[in-house]
């Protein structure tokens, strides 16, 4: 068996240490992201509820306009 020494052993360590800090610094990336993206998805679903609350409006407007006119029975 090889010898294993401290060197080598803090020489591996070291480099674990290292990957584990590139992974952490993406998470953290990734996290960030998808906050981000949480928070756009949460904007566009406020502006289409609002958007159908404008729609409704519209067509009871127009169902007014046709019974006022008389276009539409009754």
């Amino acid at each position: 068996m090889a010898d294993v020494t401290n060197e080598l052993i803090l020489e591996h360590l070291k480099s674990i240490q290292d990957k584990l800090g590139k992974l952490d610094r993406g998470q953290r990336d990734i996290q960030s992201e998808l906050r981000s993206h949480k928070s756009m998805l949460g904007t566009i679903i406020s502006d289409d509820a609002l958007q159908d609350g404008r729609i409704a409006e519209i067509y009871d407007r127009l169902e007014r306009i046709e019974a006022r006119l008389a276009l539409r029975d009754q």
